[in-house]
C-alpha cells in the first residue's frame, strides 16, 4: 500500500479531501497557476468551525426513487467524517462552501432542528411515513457530542411516536441506546450502519474520522441486542480497492446480529471526481489507473452515472460481479431473509397536558 504521508509531507494527515475545489454557484474563485509561489498556497489543516445555521424546514422530501427512503431529516451539514466518496459534498456548494476541505472544516449547525422537527410532525395530514436521519450527513458525526441535536430528534420522535431509520457510521450511537430501546419496543426504528472496509488502514484513509470497524460491528451487536432492526451498508464499493472485503464484511455482520444489509457501487458525482482523483494519485499511484479504469467500467465509461435503477449499483463486468457476490453472501449469511416494517399507526401529536408527562 502506497500512503501518501510516506511521500508528501503536506498532505493533510486526518482529511479527506486535500484541497478546496472551486464553487459553481460564486463568481469568483481561487486558483494555483504558479508553482514559484508554492509557499503562499500551503493548505493549512486548520481547526473544525462550527457555524449556526437558521432553516425554514429541516425535513426535506426525498423524490429519487432508488435511495429508500422518502423523507430525510439532517440536523448538520457538512460531515467532520471526511469520507473522500461521501455524495453530499456537492451539497455544500448550496451554502457557498467548497465540497472539498470546506465540507469537513465548515459544519453547519441546525439548532432549529428539534423546533423545526415538531413543526413539521404537526402539520394537517401528516401520515407519519418513516423519516430518515442521516439522509444526507451522518447525524453522529464529532459535533453531535456537543450539540446533541440528534438525541433531542429521537426523543422528540419517541414522544409522537413517529417511524425514524437511521444510517450511521459513528459509535457515538450507543449513547442513545436508551431511546433507541424505547422506540425499538415500538417497532418505531431501524438502524442500518456503514462499513465500507475491515482494514484499518484502509479505513484510515477513505474515512479518516470515523469509528474503526471493530467498533461498528459493537454497534451492531449492540443494538441487536435491544430487538432494534439492525443492518449494514457495505458502501460504496469501490472496484479493485475495497470490493474485494464484501464477503468478509456481510460475514461480520451477520455474526453480530445483523438482519439486512444493502451495498452501492462507488459513482463520483460533481466535482467529488476531482477530490477522488486526487486522493487516489496521492495514496495509491500504483493502482490509479486499475481502480479509475474499473469505476469507469461500472458506469458506461464515465466514473458517474445519474440515471435512476444504474447508478446506485451501476453495470457492466465489475458491477455485476459485485452485485453477485452481494448476493450470494447474503444468502450464505441469511441476510435479507425478512423485511423490516415499522409501525405507522401510533403517530400522535402530543397535547399540551400529555406532553407534561
Amino acid at each position: 500500500m502506497n500512503l501518501a504521508e510516506e511521500n508528501d509531507d503536506n498532505y493533510l494527515n486526518g482529511r479527506g479531501a486535500q484541497f478546496n475545489t472551486s464553487n459553481k454557484f460564486l463568481k469568483n474563485s481561487l486558483a494555483k497557476e504558479h508553482p514559484e509561489g508554492i509557499d503562499d498556497w500551503e493548505e493549512p489543516n486548520s481547526k473544525t468551525t462550527f457555524i449556526i445555521g437558521k432553516s425554514k424546514t429541516v425535513v426535506n422530501k426525498v423524490d429519487s426513487p432508488d435511495v429508500g427512503m422518502a423523507y430525510s431529516l439532517n440536523p448538520y451539514q457538512g460531515c467532520e467524517h471526511g469520507c473522500i466518496y461521501c455524495y453530499a459534498r456537492n451539497s455544500h456548494e448550496y451554502w457557498g462552501f467548497s465540497a472539498g476541505l470546506d465540507f469537513e472544516r465548515k459544519i453547519i449547525v441546525k439548532k432549529d432542528a428539534p423546533e423545526l422537527f415538531k413543526k413539521f410532525l404537526e402539520k394537517k395530514g401528516w401520515d407519519a411515513t418513516p423519516i430518515s436521519l442521516s439522509g444526507n450527513t451522518d447525524c453522529y458525526q464529532p459535533a453531535e457530542r456537543k450539540f446533541r441535536l440528534t438525541r433531542q430528534l429521537l426523543e422528540i420522535a419517541l414522544q409522537y411516536k413517529q417511524p425514524i431509520t437511521m444510517i450511521t457510521k459513528n459509535a457515538l450511537i450507543l449513547r442513545d441506546l436508551d431511546i433507541l430501546q424505547d422506540l425499538a419496543k415500538l417497532k418505531l426504528s431501524a438502524v442500518y450502519v456503514s462499513i465500507t472496509s475491515l482494514d484499518e488502514k484502509l479505513r484510515l484513509k477513505l474515512e479518516p474520522r470515523t469509528t474503526t470497524a471493530k467498533q461498528r460491528l459493537k454497534i451492531i451487536e449492540e443494538l441487536s441486542k435491544v430487538g432494534l432492526p439492525t443492518g449494514v451498508m457495505a458502501a460504496p464499493m469501490i472496484p479493485g480497492l475495497n470490493d474485494h472485503e464484501m464477503p468478509a464484511i456481510l460475514k461480520a455482520c451477520a455474526d453480530n446480529g445483523c438482519k439486512s444489509a444493502g451495498y452501492t457501487v462507488v459513482r463520483l458525482n460533481g466535482v467529488i471526481n476531482q477530490i477522488f482523483e486526487d486522493w487516489l494519485r496521492k495514496n495509491f499511484p500504483d493502482r490509479f489507473d486499475k481502480v479509475w479504469h474499473q469505476i469507469q467500467n461500472c458506469h458506461n465509461g464515465n466514473v458517474n452515472d445519474s440515471r435512476f435503477g444504474t447508478r446506485m449499483h451501476g453495470e457492466g463486468n465489475f458491477a455485476l460481479m459485485i452485485r453477485n457476490t452481494f448476493k450470494l453472501h447474503c444468502r450464505l449469511n441469511g441476510l435479507n431473509i425478512e423485511r423490516t416494517e415499522l409501525d405507522q399507526t401510533l403517530f400522535k401529536v402530543p397535547t399540551a397536558q400529555t406532553s407534561l408527562f
